[in-house]
């Protein structure tokens, strides 16, 4: 992609923007929608900091998260990532079609499933900001796509912001702060309503993995999907951390040959298929681990069950908690 070609388009689509805007995916009428933040707005990030001079009507997003985010605060971006895991043929997760339906907003514009931003069609989008703060661009895309819009990119590392952080970084850019706050209150009222309900999580130790293709991950305790399951009340086994590498900052692998060695009350098991989550607990060598001898192993199955825990977002955690929230007290029983 060239740059001349980059900043051809982007000006072409600011062009139409304004003629777009009425008739677009963001069917949210921001123009008229009350702001609880104040602009111009600076954000700083990993590579820099941003400056949104104004409202955001046109929104684009890339990576995870944060069109969830967006709609759940009352913004329906023109633009969102196809989401191939746990997304329908179009690529649209299923509690992105389920609040769009609700509020009678037509879905966004689809962008292609690719590695690299499709710099192309995120300027035919005529964006005025550019949502990337659960992403993996690099500084030279950041640069690229920054010839677009404005870029709001991720705050420390990538793929590694706190979901917390993501929906109060996206409500700052979208000038919705208060709805922000608004909203993680509401979860983490959903996430103490659940603890409350099941008090015999309070103390248990759990360790949270996946078994895929012959390589066996667990998740530390910074790994988003772990965070929120301790704010059930479980506490993190100690054998997670003795035993933790530094390949990550929020997982590890483990040699199946240590699994007798990953101790806890309850263990999380994520597969994406049924035969994936039963291969594991009729593997061999699963059969040292004391919780699958006595069947205190939690199995969410499925792409969209586990993305919507993987991490949570805030449209996901609803969507998938209380299912999830049943598999552990199953285990937890046991």
């Amino acid at each position: 992609m060239h740059r001349r070609l980059i900043l051809s388009l982007a000006a072409t689509a600011a062009a139409l923007a304004l003629a777009l805007s009425g008739c677009t995916a963001s069917a949210v009428d921001e123009a008229d929608a009350p702001v609880s933040g104040s602009f111009p707005v600076t954000m700083e990030h990993a590579f820099g900091e941003t400056t949104i001079e104004a409202q955001p009507e046109r929104v684009v997003t890339w990576g995870w998260g944060s069109a969830d985010d967006a709609i759940a605060l009352g913004v329906v971006p023109v633009a969102i990532p196809f989401q191939a895991y746990g997304g329908d043929d179009d690529g649209v997760l299923p509690w992105i079609a389920e609040a769009l339906a609700a509020s009678g907003d037509e879905t966004p514009t689809i962008l292609p499933d690719s590695e690299e931003p499709p710099y192309e069609d995120i300027a035919a989008a005529a964006p005025d900001v550019i949502l990337a703060a659960y992403s993996g661009i690099t500084e030279e895309q950041y640069d690229l796509l920054s010839e677009i819009a404005p870029v709001v990119a991720y705050p420390g590392e990538p793929w590694a912001t706190d979901w917390r952080d993501l929906i109060t970084i996206t409500g700052t850019a979208l000038g919705k702060d208060a709805e922000a706050t608004a909203l993680l209150g509401d979860i983490d009222g959903e996430i103490a309503e659940q603890a409350a309900a099941h008090p015999e999580f309070a103390g248990k130790s759990i360790a949270l993995t996946s078994d895929s293709a012959g390589t066996f991950y667990v998740y530390k305790k910074e790994d988003p999907r772990a965070a929120f399951t301790l704010d059930l009340g479980f506490v993190s086994a100690p054998s997670v951390d003795e035993l933790a590498t530094d390949e990550s900052s929020f997982y590890y692998t483990l040699s199946y040959e240590q699994l007798d060695k990953l101790s806890s009350d309850v263990l999380v098991n994520f597969g994406s298929t049924r035969e994936q989550s039963d291969g594991f607990l009729q593997a061999g060598y699963s059969q040292v681990m004391p919780q699958v001898q006595d069947g205190s192993v939690a199995s969410p199955v499925g792409e969209a069950f586990i993305a919507s825990v993987s991490p949570p977002t805030g449209l996901s955690l609803s969507w998938g908690l209380q299912d999830y929230v049943n598999l552990l007290a199953a285990a937890a029983a046991r």
